[in-house]
């Protein structure tokens, strides 16, 4: 008897789960390329179709570690896979399914495993090799003014440590808002050590993860293990250490670590979502003491390093074919974050794949419908009017004028050329909202900054400080 609610066979749901299986397969050989081979034997072979609840997918995997490490590390390109392979799916539930078979190899537990079970505080004292993401390298880290010291500073850092050669500071913090790069340039440290000096002896976990531990140390009665394992490491890396704010016995022991590392010659990388100074909860003695090496800061991506990082990222898949348009489109609208760029654009290429379409404007602006509603600017060419004129001490009624002289004739161009940059306007409407010109002009202009960028550095500063005001 079909089940209540539904037809005579076959009922909807039928036909959905009938269908889901090869689209399931579609989605595992498309995360199969974008992922590498490791990687996909590793974590995502492993996945066992569960079924569709309403409009979610539901996948299984044998262990409680698997299925929190793929839901931490791989949730999004697998919602975007399956999402993009089947209609009407639009999010993605990770399991540990009873009655999976286990996978067919034992994966490492990285240091920034889910949490531990008091039983398991008494592991080896020491330190387990971290299962780093190849794809987090120096190589694949895109730099630009925003970021070029937390890049040089981390490059710099990886070498003493697997070479012996001095550094000139120690610890190195780095620190900025969210998906920007931070957890890509520890990764890319711990690999560089393993490149150089594969006995060398790392930990990397979050503060979150250190926190969990200590108190399951604590209860087990066995914090000795827990601080011979990270006070013998060659190099230690603490990701995200304001989620030990207000966390007292937590930071009592993560200063005392602190000491322990640097006193002994040891090396220490701490990142944060704000500097030192701005740890609020944090005791003052930890930020002195994470003050007192080398604090990189990460601001956020400019147009030029966003739209650097997008043909980065499609240079490393020749396969994949995105008009120039698209990419400058999706570099001016995607601001938020490294991360949400670089998810747009696996958005983009994973629905091309998988409904066989080809990418260009329309389609990208359908496949980011939400995610272009989301962050759509507020943003205007007035905006961007009296923020010039402000910067460079003239009247917005100035750069509408028909003067030409130098000190209004530069800034106009400069804000032309930001209305392109930050704004979806057409060239002849850029043109009309600054005095009726023509479009020619505009374009003019825009080349013209461009040029100039590479050569006068006062001007690259003004652009650098109006973008940043603007994005903000």
């Amino acid at each position: 008897m079909p089940p209540a609610g539904c037809a005579d066979p076959p009922c909807q749901a039928t036909v959905a789960e009938a269908d889901a299986r090869p689209a399931f397969a579609r989605a595992r050989e498309w995360l199969r390329a974008r992922l590498g081979q490791d990687t996909f034997h590793r974590w995502i072979a492993p996945l066992a179709w569960g079924g569709v609840e309403g409009q979610t997918a539901v996948l299984r995997l044998p262990s409680r570690f698997m299925a929190e490490w793929v839901r931490d590390h791989f949730q999004e390109p697998i919602r975007l896979a399956i999402e993009a392979a089947m209609p009407g799916v639009d999010d993605v539930r990770i399991e540990c399914g009873a009655g999976v078979p286990p996978a067919p190899y034992g994966p490492t537990p990285p240091d920034s495993a889910p949490a531990l079970e008091p039983s398991e505080a008494r592991e080896p004292t020491e330190a387990r090799r971290p299962a780093f993401d190849p794809r987090y390298s120096f190589r694949g880290f895109v730099v630009g003014r925003s970021n070029e010291l937390a890049y040089r500073a981390a490059r710099t850092l990886a070498e003493a440590v697997g070479t012996g050669a001095p550094a000139g500071f120690n610890p190195l913090f780095l620190h900025g808002p969210t998906g920007l790069g931070k957890t890509h340039l520890m990764h890319a440290i711990g690999q560089g050590v393993q490149a150089r000096l594969p006995t060398a002896r790392i930990a990397y976990l979050s503060a979150e993860r250190f926190m969990v531990e200590f108190l399951a140390a604590l209860r087990a009665r066995d914090t000795i293990s827990f601080k011979q394992r990270l006070r013998s490491c060659d190099l230690l890396m603490i990701d995200d250490v304001q989620f030990i704010a207000g966390k007292e016995s937590t930071q009592e022991e993560f200063f005392h670590t602190m000491n322990e590392i640097i006193g002994a010659g040891r090396w220490l990388v701490i990142s944060a979502d704000r500097s030192p100074q701005n740890l609020e909860g944090i005791e003052s003695r930890i930020q002195s003491r994470l003050a007192w090496g080398l604090v990189a800061d990460i601001h956020p991506a400019d147009y030029e390093l966003r739209l650097n990082i997008l043909k980065a990222k499609l240079g490393a898949q020749p396969e994949a074919a995105v008009p120039a348009d698209v990419v400058e489109f999706l570099a001016r609208r995607i601001v938020a974050n490294v991360r949400e760029l670089e998810g747009a654009l696996n958005r983009v290429l994973a629905y091309a794949q998988l409904t066989g379409r080809t990418v260009d404007l329309d389609f990208t602006r359908e496949v980011l419908a939400d995610v272009l509603k989301a962050h759509a600017r507020r943003l205007t060419i007035d905006d961007i009017q009296r923020r010039v004129a402000d910067h460079y001490r003239i009247r917005v009624s100035d750069l509408l004028s028909p003067r030409r002289a130098r000190d209004v004739a530069r800034p106009r161009q400069v804000a032309m050329y930001l209305a392109k940059q930050l704004t979806s306007r057409s060239l002849p409407e850029i043109g009309r909202r600054f005095g009726g010109r023509d479009h020619t002009t505009v374009m003019h202009a825009i080349r013209r900054i461009e040029e100039l960028r590479r050569t006068d550095p006062e001007l690259d500063r003004d652009l650098d400080l109006l973008l940043r005001a603007l994005d903000g």
